[in-house]
Protein backbone atom coordinates (compact mmCIF):
# COMPACT_ATOMS: atom_id res chain seq x y z
CA UNK A 1 0.00 0.00 0.00
CA UNK A 2 0.99 3.38 -0.72
CA UNK A 3 0.98 6.68 1.37
CA UNK A 4 -1.63 8.07 -0.97
CA UNK A 5 -3.65 4.72 -0.20
CA UNK A 6 -2.91 3.00 -3.38
CA UNK A 7 -2.72 -0.68 -3.79
CA UNK A 8 0.96 -2.08 -5.01
CA UNK A 9 0.44 -5.53 -6.12
CA UNK A 10 2.82 -8.33 -7.03
CA UNK A 11 4.88 -8.49 -9.43
CA UNK A 12 4.14 -7.64 -13.22
CA UNK A 13 6.96 -7.44 -15.44
CA UNK A 14 10.56 -8.63 -14.14
CA UNK A 15 13.62 -7.52 -16.13
CA UNK A 16 16.28 -10.18 -15.28
CA UNK A 17 20.33 -9.54 -16.33
CA UNK A 18 19.43 -8.21 -19.60
CA UNK A 19 22.22 -6.98 -21.75
CA UNK A 20 21.57 -5.51 -24.91
CA UNK A 21 24.12 -5.09 -27.92
CA UNK A 22 24.39 -2.89 -31.22
CA UNK A 23 28.23 -4.60 -32.81
CA UNK A 24 30.51 -3.82 -30.49
CA UNK A 25 28.38 -1.14 -28.45
CA UNK A 26 26.83 -2.37 -25.25
CA UNK A 27 23.63 -0.24 -24.83
CA UNK A 28 22.59 -1.91 -21.49
CA UNK A 29 24.86 -4.12 -19.63
CA UNK A 30 23.47 -6.81 -16.90
CA UNK A 31 20.49 -4.64 -15.67
CA UNK A 32 17.36 -6.50 -13.46
CA UNK A 33 14.18 -4.70 -12.08
CA UNK A 34 11.24 -5.38 -11.58
CA UNK A 35 7.38 -3.78 -12.09
CA UNK A 36 4.76 -4.10 -9.69
CA UNK A 37 0.89 -3.99 -10.71
CA UNK A 38 -0.25 -1.04 -9.77
CA UNK A 39 2.74 1.16 -9.13
CA UNK A 40 4.43 4.15 -11.31
CA UNK A 41 7.38 2.96 -12.20
CA UNK A 42 10.14 5.56 -13.55
CA UNK A 43 13.12 4.77 -15.42
CA UNK A 44 15.92 7.83 -15.32
CA UNK A 45 19.26 8.46 -16.57
CA UNK A 46 21.33 10.96 -18.32
CA UNK A 47 21.03 11.01 -22.19
CA UNK A 48 22.71 8.10 -23.76
CA UNK A 49 22.45 5.74 -20.55
CA UNK A 50 19.74 3.51 -22.43
CA UNK A 51 16.61 4.15 -21.63
CA UNK A 52 14.53 4.13 -24.53
CA UNK A 53 16.63 0.83 -25.72
CA UNK A 54 15.49 -0.67 -22.37
CA UNK A 55 11.71 -0.10 -22.67
CA UNK A 56 12.43 -1.08 -27.08
CA UNK A 57 12.95 -4.62 -24.89
CA UNK A 58 9.90 -4.35 -23.00
CA UNK A 59 8.12 -3.63 -25.62
CA UNK A 60 9.47 -6.18 -27.47
CA UNK A 61 10.88 -4.06 -30.14
CA UNK A 62 14.36 -5.53 -29.46
CA UNK A 63 15.47 -8.76 -28.11
CA UNK A 64 18.65 -9.01 -25.57
CA UNK A 65 21.73 -10.82 -26.21
CA UNK A 66 21.50 -11.66 -22.94
CA UNK A 67 18.91 -11.97 -20.10
CA UNK A 68 15.63 -12.83 -19.57
CA UNK A 69 12.14 -10.94 -19.69
CA UNK A 70 9.34 -12.29 -17.13
CA UNK A 71 5.73 -11.22 -17.52
CA UNK A 72 2.96 -12.00 -15.24
CA UNK A 73 4.98 -14.81 -13.81
CA UNK A 74 5.74 -16.43 -16.80
CA UNK A 75 8.82 -16.24 -19.15
CA UNK A 76 8.09 -14.18 -22.27
CA UNK A 77 9.62 -15.84 -25.53
CA UNK A 78 10.93 -14.06 -28.57
CA UNK A 79 7.35 -12.14 -30.11
CA UNK A 80 7.21 -9.81 -32.31
CA UNK A 81 5.86 -6.59 -30.86
CA UNK A 82 1.98 -6.58 -31.81
CA UNK A 83 2.06 -10.00 -30.59
CA UNK A 84 3.64 -8.29 -26.98
CA UNK A 85 0.86 -5.92 -27.28
CA UNK A 86 -1.91 -8.82 -27.08
CA UNK A 87 -0.63 -9.39 -24.37
CA UNK A 88 -1.29 -6.27 -22.43
CA UNK A 89 1.13 -3.65 -23.34
CA UNK A 90 0.98 -0.45 -24.98
CA UNK A 91 3.59 2.45 -25.04
CA UNK A 92 3.68 6.21 -26.60
CA UNK A 93 6.74 7.41 -28.05
CA UNK A 94 9.73 10.02 -27.65
CA UNK A 95 8.65 11.44 -31.22
CA UNK A 96 5.08 11.45 -31.52
CA UNK A 97 4.08 8.54 -33.45
CA UNK A 98 0.51 9.55 -34.75
CA UNK A 99 -1.30 9.60 -38.41
CA UNK A 100 -1.45 13.57 -39.23
CA UNK A 101 -4.29 13.18 -41.93
CA UNK A 102 -6.29 11.32 -39.69
CA UNK A 103 -8.91 12.66 -37.11
CA UNK A 104 -8.50 12.46 -32.97
CA UNK A 105 -11.39 9.77 -32.95
CA UNK A 106 -10.01 7.77 -35.56
CA UNK A 107 -6.17 7.80 -34.68
CA UNK A 108 -7.52 6.71 -31.04
CA UNK A 109 -9.72 3.77 -32.90
CA UNK A 110 -6.31 2.28 -34.29
CA UNK A 111 -5.00 1.66 -30.02
CA UNK A 112 -8.50 -0.84 -30.73
CA UNK A 113 -7.21 -3.24 -33.93
CA UNK A 114 -5.61 -5.92 -31.97
CA UNK A 115 -8.64 -6.22 -30.12
CA UNK A 116 -11.22 -6.57 -33.20
CA UNK A 117 -11.82 -9.90 -34.62
CA UNK A 118 -14.06 -9.40 -37.43
CA UNK A 119 -12.84 -10.32 -40.60
CA UNK A 120 -11.75 -8.01 -43.74
CA UNK A 121 -14.38 -8.37 -45.93
CA UNK A 122 -17.11 -7.88 -42.92
CA UNK A 123 -15.40 -4.91 -42.09
CA UNK A 124 -14.91 -3.95 -45.90
CA UNK A 125 -19.00 -3.99 -46.00
CA UNK A 126 -19.70 -3.00 -42.15
CA UNK A 127 -22.34 -4.80 -41.35
CA UNK A 128 -23.10 -7.18 -39.05
CA UNK A 129 -20.48 -8.08 -36.45
CA UNK A 130 -18.03 -6.09 -38.06
CA UNK A 131 -20.73 -2.87 -37.56
CA UNK A 132 -21.78 -4.33 -33.92
CA UNK A 133 -18.09 -4.53 -32.84
CA UNK A 134 -16.79 -1.28 -34.24
CA UNK A 135 -19.83 0.37 -32.55
CA UNK A 136 -18.70 -1.32 -29.09
CA UNK A 137 -14.86 0.06 -29.70
CA UNK A 138 -16.02 3.49 -30.48
CA UNK A 139 -18.29 3.83 -27.04
CA UNK A 140 -14.87 2.53 -25.44
CA UNK A 141 -12.87 5.39 -27.35
CA UNK A 142 -15.47 8.09 -26.61
CA UNK A 143 -15.46 7.44 -22.67
CA UNK A 144 -11.18 7.59 -23.40
CA UNK A 145 -12.08 11.08 -24.79
CA UNK A 146 -14.21 12.23 -22.41
CA UNK A 147 -11.63 11.43 -19.55
CA UNK A 148 -8.73 13.32 -20.92
CA UNK A 149 -11.22 15.88 -21.71
CA UNK A 150 -10.67 16.34 -25.64
CA UNK A 151 -14.14 16.34 -26.57
CA UNK A 152 -13.44 19.48 -28.68
CA UNK A 153 -11.24 17.89 -30.81
CA UNK A 154 -12.15 14.71 -31.61
CA UNK A 155 -12.90 15.58 -35.14
CA UNK A 156 -9.71 17.02 -35.42
CA UNK A 157 -7.25 15.97 -38.03
CA UNK A 158 -4.17 15.15 -35.51
CA UNK A 159 -1.65 17.42 -37.85
CA UNK A 160 -3.66 20.50 -37.14
CA UNK A 161 -3.03 20.35 -33.45
CA UNK A 162 -0.28 22.01 -30.86
CA UNK A 163 2.49 19.70 -29.23
CA UNK A 164 0.86 19.18 -26.33
CA UNK A 165 -2.54 17.94 -27.45
CA UNK A 166 -0.72 15.62 -29.60
CA UNK A 167 0.53 13.91 -26.70
CA UNK A 168 -2.55 13.55 -24.89
CA UNK A 169 -3.79 12.02 -28.56
CA UNK A 170 -0.73 9.78 -28.31
CA UNK A 171 -1.59 8.94 -24.66
CA UNK A 172 -5.22 8.37 -25.13
CA UNK A 173 -4.29 5.99 -28.26
CA UNK A 174 -2.51 3.62 -25.94
CA UNK A 175 -4.87 3.79 -23.35
CA UNK A 176 -7.60 2.34 -26.01
CA UNK A 177 -5.60 -0.58 -26.06
CA UNK A 178 -6.80 -1.16 -22.58
CA UNK A 179 -3.24 -1.88 -21.51
CA UNK A 180 -1.94 -4.02 -17.93
CA UNK A 181 1.21 -1.73 -18.61
CA UNK A 182 1.54 1.51 -19.83
CA UNK A 183 4.91 2.63 -21.18
CA UNK A 184 5.39 6.38 -21.56
CA UNK A 185 8.76 7.27 -23.40
CA UNK A 186 9.31 10.85 -22.27
CA UNK A 187 5.61 11.91 -22.10
CA UNK A 188 6.43 15.29 -21.05
CA UNK A 189 9.51 16.11 -23.45
CA UNK A 190 8.87 19.77 -25.34
CA UNK A 191 5.52 20.71 -23.38
CA UNK A 192 5.57 24.44 -21.22
CA UNK A 193 4.84 24.28 -17.36
CA UNK A 194 0.71 24.31 -17.57
CA UNK A 195 0.79 21.24 -20.19
CA UNK A 196 3.24 19.24 -17.99
CA UNK A 197 1.14 19.66 -14.84
CA UNK A 198 -1.68 18.62 -16.87
CA UNK A 199 -0.67 15.04 -18.32
CA UNK A 200 0.91 14.77 -14.95
CA UNK A 201 -2.61 15.28 -13.36
CA UNK A 202 -3.95 12.27 -16.37
CA UNK A 203 -1.09 9.95 -15.40
CA UNK A 204 -1.83 9.65 -11.82
CA UNK A 205 -5.60 9.67 -13.02
CA UNK A 206 -5.01 6.89 -15.07
CA UNK A 207 -3.25 4.94 -12.83
CA UNK A 208 -6.14 5.49 -9.90
CA UNK A 209 -9.22 5.17 -12.06
CA UNK A 210 -8.18 2.25 -14.49
CA UNK A 211 -5.19 0.40 -11.38
CA UNK A 212 -2.98 0.70 -14.88
CA UNK A 213 0.49 -0.03 -14.25
CA UNK A 214 2.74 2.56 -15.42
CA UNK A 215 6.36 2.81 -16.22
CA UNK A 216 7.63 6.20 -17.82
CA UNK A 217 11.03 7.44 -18.96
CA UNK A 218 11.44 11.12 -18.11
CA UNK A 219 13.92 14.03 -17.80
CA UNK A 220 12.14 16.18 -15.40
CA UNK A 221 13.42 15.60 -12.11
CA UNK A 222 10.15 17.61 -10.32
CA UNK A 223 7.79 15.37 -12.28
CA UNK A 224 9.65 11.80 -11.76
CA UNK A 225 9.86 12.49 -8.28
CA UNK A 226 6.66 13.62 -7.55
CA UNK A 227 4.35 10.75 -9.68
CA UNK A 228 6.62 7.89 -9.17
CA UNK A 229 6.69 5.12 -6.53
CA UNK A 230 9.72 3.68 -7.29
CA UNK A 231 12.69 4.86 -10.01
CA UNK A 232 15.63 2.72 -11.60
CA UNK A 233 18.64 4.71 -12.44
CA UNK A 234 20.44 4.20 -15.50
CA UNK A 235 24.11 5.61 -16.47
CA UNK A 236 25.98 4.32 -19.62
CA UNK A 237 23.81 1.32 -19.84
CA UNK A 238 24.41 0.11 -16.23
CA UNK A 239 22.02 0.39 -13.22
CA UNK A 240 23.43 2.49 -10.51
CA UNK A 241 20.42 3.02 -8.53
CA UNK A 242 17.07 1.70 -7.68
CA UNK A 243 14.45 2.55 -5.05
CA UNK A 244 11.80 4.70 -4.19
CA UNK A 245 12.01 8.49 -4.89
CA UNK A 246 13.77 9.67 -1.33
CA UNK A 247 16.35 6.65 -1.23
CA UNK A 248 17.34 7.71 -5.20
CA UNK A 249 17.94 11.39 -4.67
CA UNK A 250 20.44 10.54 -1.46
CA UNK A 251 22.13 7.80 -3.35
CA UNK A 252 25.53 9.68 -3.66
CA UNK A 253 26.03 7.63 -7.01
CA UNK A 254 23.45 8.82 -8.39
CA UNK A 255 23.86 12.50 -7.30
CA UNK A 256 27.25 12.42 -8.88
CA UNK A 257 25.83 10.83 -12.12
CA UNK A 258 22.94 12.68 -12.76
CA UNK A 259 21.09 14.49 -10.32
CA UNK A 260 24.52 16.76 -9.24
CA UNK A 261 23.24 17.84 -5.98
CA UNK A 262 20.80 16.36 -3.21
CA UNK A 263 17.05 17.51 -3.33
CA UNK A 264 15.96 18.90 -0.30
Amino acid sequence: MTPDGRRIGPVLMDMRHITLRFGGVTAIKDISFDIREGEIRAIIGPNGAGKSSMMNVMSGFYVPQEGEVWFRGARRPQMRPYQVARQGLARTFQNIALFDGMSVLDNIMTGRLTMMKSGLLSQALWWGRAEAEENAHREKVEKIIDFLEIQNIRKTPVGRLPYGLKKRVELARALAAEPKLLMLDEPMAGMNVEEKEDMSRFILDVNDEFGTTIALIEHDMGVVMDLSDRVVVMDYGRKIGDGTPDEVRNNQEVIDAYLGVAHD
